[in-house]
């Protein structure tokens, strides 16, 4: 006698296709989750303190590499000094706030400078001081001064101060060359390592005193 078949209960595929169907749609559902997890944030634009630090930081690459002279970085460093000096004011009159319409000023300020720091960096002036004693010198301050102005231990200000003098000095060192065949006579040297004493104190004193850069 041959053994019976018993037939599957009906119920049986159809509670399976459930699960699948419930399983496909909970897939289906977790893609666009999953997908925004993937992609990253956007980029927030920089904020009015970070776009200082940024142009100082620029700026004081530019002083350390040669490619901006003391003449432009004193130029730069005025103007940021002028920008610093409406932020503050603006934030004074507003409880310490930027309006959006002077947010946007600001940034326009800070756009022209950045062309200016690249139009710098990029031009034919570079700073070559030589390979002598008041050369040295004269690098020497140039990197103290970068040093400064990366760390926020001087001020735009300061910076630019500490540049006027030392555009100065340079200006009196081609003059004195230019007078003497290309050289500089024992007195002149002695000159120039005074005024170059004097603004190695200006450099310490604005590195130490309590202004500090936007930092």
């Amino acid at each position: 006698m041959g053994r019976k078949t018993i037939p599957s209960a009906p119920w049986g595929n159809s509670m399976h296709r459930r699960l699948l169907t419930l399983a496909v749609a909970a897939i289906a559902a977790s893609a666009p989750a999953f997908a925004q997890q993937a992609q990253p944030a956007p980029a927030q634009p920089a904020t009015i303190h970070q776009r200082r630090d940024n142009q100082q930081d620029r700026i004081a690459n530019g002083v350390q590499s040669g490619q901006l002279t003391a003449g432009e970085t004193k130029r730069l460093e005025s103007r940021e000094t002028n920008v610093n000096r409406e932020i503050h004011a603006d934030r004074t009159a507003n409880g310490g706030t930027l309006t959006p319409q002077e947010r946007q000023r600001i940034n326009r300020q800070q756009n022209n400078i950045s062309r200016s720091i690249y139009a710098d960096k990029h031009n034919a002036a570079q700073a070559h001081y030589g390979n002598n004693e008041v050369g040295q010198r004269r690098a020497n301050q140039q990197q103290r001064i970068a040093n400064g102005i990366r760390s926020g231990s001087m001020t735009a200000g300061e910076a630019a101060r500490a540049e006027n003098h030392q555009q100065n000095i340079n200006r009196q060192v081609g003059a004195d060359r230019a007078a003497n065949g290309g050289r500089l006579t024992p007195q002149e040297h002695r000159q120039i390592n005074r005024e170059q004493n004097n603004a190695s104190r200006q450099i310490y004193r604005e590195k130490h005193n309590a202004a500090h850069g936007p930092r």
